[in-house]
């Protein structure tokens, strides 16, 4: 029974290092575990919102009547589609390629809408990383749609 109580006894002298230890492992795994989740999360986010763009970007400027109200509606979808994943709509891209071509090859192409045109729409979203500063916009999303213009069109 002695021996028992002098165990009790070295234990007593450490009571509430437990929590201190659970607080110190809390901040120490916890929040750098937390920022990278948000990290990527914001990077998935970007790309959802740059492939959603692109493709609503894609369905407008196929049904405009004619490239310049195309290139309107492309734009407005873009935006739309890259608010609703909560990503800043000042940092979109929209440019098109032709058919053959990938979105990494810069734009310069103009579609004309003529039936049967094939080109691609490619949208770049700059996503921002939380607690980087504002310089660091290395990170960017592009998405990619291809459109084909009907060949049979009313007109």
């Amino acid at each position: 029974m002695t021996w028992l109580r002098r165990r009790l006894g070295v234990l007593r002298d450490q009571r509430g290092s437990a929590l201190v230890e659970f607080v110190f492992i809390a901040l120490v795994v916890f929040v750098p575990l937390i920022y990278v989740v948000a990290g990527f999360s914001a990077v998935q986010r970007g790309v959802f919102a740059s492939s959603a763009a692109a493709r609503e970007a894609g369905r407008a400027i196929g049904t405009a009547p004619d490239a310049v109200a195309g290139h309107e509606r492309a734009l407005r979808a873009a935006q739309l589609a890259v608010e609703d994943q909560s990503v800043d709509a000042t940092d979109v891209r929209l440019f098109y390629v032709p058919a053959e071509a990938d979105c990494e090859s810069g734009g310069g192409y103009s579609p004309t809408l003529t039936p049967g045109e094939e080109f691609s729409v490619c949208v770049t979203v700059t996503v921002r990383i939380p607690l980087l500063p504002e310089f660091i916009d290395a990170n960017t999303a592009t998405g990619e749609f291809v459109v084909e213009r009907d060949r049979y069109v009313d007109g």
